[in-house]
């Protein structure tokens, strides 16, 4: 299968390249540093393509005969406070993207057969308990607008024929990388140890951490962005988290259990958040409950279905995972 990837160099485009390759399908990773990309070892052998998804280019004619579409790109959302124009920079390097690859893989000679569209959790909004699954409402705070016009800008591929699969990634557990790279110093040298953030009922009460984080092993999102390009069945919505979401205090005490840290059960206001990081504090100290409903009804078996077996294997021991099959 030849696979063309936008966001191919990032954490989870990475992961995915490795497993596409060891399986012995053909990579085609869109990038905006073709040269750097090609310096790195993981890319030896992988078709690097210049380009930006963000405007109309030549990179385009590259998705002709391809087998299958992935789109990753997207900025970093918490890379710097959400001004004005930081919100329409997130929103432009996903939606623009998205109608750009969906434009591509229309116009291709031969179209491919499946185009996976990322996404993200965050389209369900702040829903407190509630279990939610693929069939839920979105929300209507900005990420979850962002969320909704991020797929949506996927569905010509749809309307078309392409079987289109949308992941709705959760918090991506990985090594060294996102909420576990930024975590894990903060928890290990941190001289009270590990604390929970976020969930009081009032913002300038100490964090009790009672909202959910839906979070999900690197390995399995993988495994699920490999379900979506195999499953003929795989379409519409699948949610990539774990099935066993974890409020923020939980979250927090088996990180520091596995770091061997001591936890405090609290943690700064929201207050102080809001004051240091601005309006994205929000995602941080609210979450959802989500389940990966459709993945399951369609057979996939998680290799770390429990957050314990997860930072286990993430923060104490240096092989990497393999991604199952589903």
């Amino acid at each position: 299968m030849r696979v063309f990837i936008a966001g191919g160099t990032g954490t989870i485009g990475t992961r995915l390249v490795r497993e596409l390759l060891a399986r012995g399908d053909r990579p085609v990773v869109l990038t905006r540093n073709a040269a750097a990309a090609g310096r790195r070892p993981e890319f030896e052998g992988v078709e690097l393509i210049q380009g930006d998804p963000g405007g109309r280019g030549d990179w385009q004619r590259s998705l002709d005969g391809c087998d299958a579409v992935v789109n990753l790109a997207g900025a970093n959302l918490f890379a710097q406070r959400w001004s004005p124009s930081v919100k329409q920079a997130l929103r432009d390097s996903r939606v623009r993207s998205t109608e750009h690859l969906a434009d591509a893989a229309l116009r291709a000679d031969r179209r491919p057969s499946v185009f996976v569209q990322g996404s993200a959790v965050g389209y369900y909004g702040d829903r407190g308990d509630e279990e939610l699954t693929e069939t839920s409402p979105p929300g209507d705070d900005f990420l979850a607008l962002l969320c909704r016009e991020w797929e949506d800008a996927a569905r010509p591929v749809a309307e078309a024929g392409v079987r289109l699969a949308t992941i709705r990634t959760g918090i991506v557990l990985a090594k060294g990388e996102g909420i576990l790279g930024q975590l894990e110093p903060i928890f290990k040298w941190l001289p009270g140890g590990a604390s929970p953030v976020g969930g009081a009922s009032h913002p300038l009460l100490p964090a009790s951490g009672r909202q959910w984080i839906s979070w999900i092993h690197l390995v399995d999102l993988v495994g699920l962005f490999l379900l979506a390009l195999d499953h003929p069945e795989a379409s519409g919505p699948l949610n990539g988290t774990a099935p066993s979401p974890r409020r923020n205090a939980e979250f927090s005490r088996e990180l520091a259990r596995t770091l061997r840290r001591p936890f405090v059960p609290i943690g700064p206001p929201e207050a102080l958040l809001r004051l240091v990081l601005g309006e994205v504090a929000r995602v941080i100290v609210t979450g959802q409950r989500v389940l990966p409903a459709r993945p399951m009804a369609l057979g996939y078996e998680f290799a770390f279905p429990e957050l314990a077996g997860a930072l286990r294997d993430l923060l104490r021991r240096d092989r990497a995972g393999i991604a199952p099959r589903p």
